[in-house]
């Protein structure tokens, strides 16, 4: 038997959860499928033998959507902050060096030459114009800058938010702010300038947050709201259309698999299973979705004795450019940034290896992986003997890369849903793949859900 709810957002990671909560939250009583055994997707919290793991993202930048989420759903006591000013590290010539976060720092620093120092000048006080097709991130910092800002800063940091290739990413879909900045200003500089005096609201300064137990805080006290209202070990198997525009949705899995209709379908799920279902509509919806590559990804959480680390540990902890010729592409200082992520005289680390430049890493027994980050970054932080603990995660399609022709493929979906009033899309791979980004896009999503059902 058939039954009919208002909405039905499919997927249960962090843009689905929010997306049927703020549905709820409006009085639509918004239901939520999720096909594995918990929600939450690649965010996951665990404890074992006192050090305290995040699998996933290891923490987030505090924006004012996040904090209002946490507010409404009363977790706002349990954040905790990063220390503001610890620096960052990347390894240039075997060494770790401080990364510039200020523009003083930047033009005072040996991490970079004169010459690239003198780019940035060129870029504040002349101008330039993107060209027309789709352009790299790695063309564009060579054709603005230099091939050494690519190398030492630009490269090791597309590795730490995509864990991609610049020379494949495309820098108007995955950083939109310096192409539009660029197009409108003739300036990076002089259009990031503008459009931070544009922004409305009080300006805030960009924080690293967690919660005291950990990411999962914030999974588990969304599932909490939607309560029986979310169901998991239940997956969508297919999906079809009356001529009124309603849609059926057939389910399969544990306990009630009872075929539901609705009028409004939310797609929380990753590009493949999203075209798949999609394709079930019309067959064109699948080949832009089916070509969103994904990285993947090894989380490795080493443990030490701090009197085995001949390093402070002073900071956020560093990226490694692909030059240098490690695995790993860079590696936190969990037990640095916040408390209670070690036992008392001991360190966390984890590191993170893989990414698109490096597919096979994905393919190494958890041991093998362990090992290799330990033989990497045991020179540079002067360790001295063997970790005593480690847990290995890895995530098979881990972030969507933004790569070159990535907003064509986005539009030509767009275009076809035009013709499928009542579908709506969340996701990373839409307006950014960090937890802020993904918030926001599913708190939008959920606004124009409500807007069309009360239409």
């Amino acid at each position: 038997m058939t039954r009919h709810v208002p909405a039905l957002v499919i997927g249960g990671g962090i843009s689905g959860l929010v997306c049927a909560y703020t549905l709820r939250k409006a009085g639509i009583d918004a239901e939520l499928i999720e096909a594995s055994v918990r929600p939450g997707g690649v965010i996951q919290s665990f404890t074992r033998d006192g050090f305290l793991l995040e699998l996933g993202p290891q923490s987030f930048s505090g924006t004012a959507a996040l904090r209002q989420l946490c507010d409404e759903l009363g977790i706002s006591d349990q954040v905790v902050q990063a220390p503001s000013r610890a620096p960052r590290y990347v390894l240039v010539a075997g060494r770790l060096q401080p990364v510039p976060l200020t523009p003083p720092a930047f033009f005072t620093s040996g991490l970079i030459g004169g010459a690239t120092k003198l780019a940035l000048l060129r870029d504040i006080f002349g101008k330039t114009m993107p060209p027309e097709p789709d352009e790299s991130v790695a063309d564009f910092v060579r054709r603005k800058f230099s091939v050494q800002l690519l190398d030492r800063l630009v490269g090791p940091f597309v590795s730490g938010v995509y864990a991609g290739d610049p020379e494949r990413l495309s820098v108007r879909s995955a950083f939109p702010q310096l192409y539009e900045a660029e197009k409108t200003s003739g300036s990076i500089v002089r259009g990031m300038l503008r459009l931070a005096k544009s922004r409305k609201g009080p300006r805030e300064n960009p924080t690293l947050q967690t919660f005291r137990d950990g990411n999962e805080t914030f999974v588990t006290a969304l599932s909490r709201k939607i309560g029986s209202a979310m169901r998991t070990k239940v997956r969508v198997i297919g999906i079809s259309r009356r001529e009124n525009g309603v849609f059926d949705v057939r389910l399969d899995g544990e306990g009630d698999s009872d075929p539901l209709s609705t009028g409004a379908l939310i797609f929380a799920t990753p590009t493949d299973v999203t075209g798949n279902l999609l394709g079930q509509l019309h067959a064109a919806f699948e080949p832009p979705l089916a070509t969103v590559e994904y990285a993947s990804v090894a989380v490795v959480s080493l443990g030490y004795r701090k009197s085995d680390l001949g390093h402070a540990l002073d900071g956020f902890g560093f990226l490694v450019p692909r030059s240098a010729g490690l695995r790993v592409l860079g590696t936190v200082w969990n037990s640095s940034l916040f408390s209670g992520r070690a036992p008392q005289g001991h360190a966390l680390l984890t590191s993170f290896v893989g990414g698109t430049t490096d597919p096979g890493a994905a393919m190494l027994k958890p041991e093998e992986l362990a090992t290799l980050v330990h033989r990497e970054t045991a020179p540079l932080l002067s360790i001295k003997s063997e970790p005593i603990f480690s847990n290995v995660k890895i995530w098979l399609r881990a972030l969507p890369q933004y790569n070159l022709g990535h907003a064509d493929r986005l539009a030509a979906v767009s275009r076809l849903l035009q013709n499928f009033p009542g579908i709506w899309l969340a996701g990373n791979y839409l307006r950014g793949p960090s937890v802020g980004s993904c918030v926001e896009r599913a708190v939008t999503v959920a606004e124009e859900v409500r807007q069309g059902l009360n239409s």
